[in-house]
């Protein structure tokens, strides 16, 4: 599995309702895409949930490379590309994901985590994939997923919830305007 997010920052006067309206319009073209876990269409608004700026951005979990590769050679990137300009898309192996017992997701939840120079790293994989499970079973969990940077080595951990932000998750905090989720009841709980 491929964990893909890429975002582009807004201008401060920038109108969100036009935002909402490309993700409720644009969502759906997502919802059958083969290889796909999920695709959240996502939204960080200044002054909301701690964000500064605006931001627009969408994460993905693909099950396969193939998937994400398609998605880029066949063209679907290109709708970003010719609204908003190249993003550099961040890219993760996925050492873990699982489904919750949540079932509307409506914040989505990215936290870095460095994993220090002298950490053992099979010890450290291991650890990270237990913590997966757990927040998994949390109440409101609808997915939680982590992946692993090799380049500058670091954990992602993602979290789509039914809760909205008090403090208590950790990392950057995103309102979901839409989430696809093709292959999301394929993942194991």
């Amino acid at each position: 599995m491929i964990i893909v997010h890429y975002g582009h920052r807004l201008p401060a006067n920038y109108d969100i309702a036009l935002i909402r309206k490309r993700a409720a319009e644009r969502g759906h073209l997502f919802d059958a895409v083969p290889e796909l876990h999920f695709k959240a269409f996502l939204l960080r608004e200044r002054g909301q949930f701690g964000a500064i700026a605006s931001e627009y951005s969408s994460l993905y979990l693909w099950r396969q490379g193939q998937g994400f590769r398609n998605f880029l050679v066949e063209g679907r990137y290109k709708s970003v590309t010719d609204s908003f300009g190249r993003a550099a898309i961040e890219t993760r192996v996925a050492l873990d994901a699982r489904k919750g017992s949540g079932r509307a997701a409506r914040f989505l939840y990215k936290q870095e985590q460095d994993i220090p120079l002298d950490a053992d790293l099979t010890s450290a994989f291991a650890a990270e994939i237990e913590r997966n499970h757990a927040v998994a079973q949390e109440p409101g969990t609808v997915a939680a997923a982590v992946g692993v940077d090799v380049q500058n080595w670091k954990f992602t951990r993602v979290l789509l919830s039914e809760h909205a932000p008090n403090g208590d998750k950790g990392g950057v905090a995103y309102q979901v305007l839409y989430l696809a989720k093709p292959l999301l009841e394929t993942l194991s709980r």
